[in-house]
């Protein structure tokens, strides 16, 4: 995290985060479980092979959690490959302009239905000090 390559991903992703209002500081609530977070950094890369950016991914640690106690369901929204070609065929066939749209964070924009806290991520603090975690909304 020294590595200012990876600090410029982790603040990346930190923005990101807080602009989408994922979460707010509070003090831990009595009889409430935190879950943990880590950070998850890979390399993207060109076509052509050269380093195209670092990025940072701040992710849940989700295996701690028990079902049926802190969720009932899990759910990602993900395009079938079907769904894919049926576009790509209308935008051939009916001579459509093609554009690319790249959602930045769209995992982001999910509802929670349960109460989750989540430790400060690493690498930050708090003025409030100890005792403080994220609630995720």
């Amino acid at each position: 995290m020294a590595d200012s390559k990876w600090a410029q991903a982790i603040q990346e992703e930190m923005e990101a985060l807080q602009k989408n209002n994922i979460w707010k500081l509070i003090p831990q609530p009595e009889g409430k479980k935190t879950v943990g977070c880590k950070w998850v950094f890979s390399i993207k890369y060109k076509a052509d092979g050269l380093i195209d950016r670092y990025k940072a991914r701040l992710v849940v640690k989700g295996f701690t959690q028990t079902y049926g106690i802190d969720y009932v369901d899990s759910f990602s929204p993900v395009a079938k490959l079907n769904t894919v070609r049926v576009l790509l065929s209308l935008v051939t066939n009916l001579d459509w302009p093609q554009l690319q749209l790249n959602v930045k964070n769209a995992f982001l924009y999910g509802d929670f239905e349960e109460e989750v806290y989540m430790d400060i991520p690493p690498g930050f603090t708090t003025s409030s000090g100890t005792g403080v975690v994220c609630k995720l909304e």
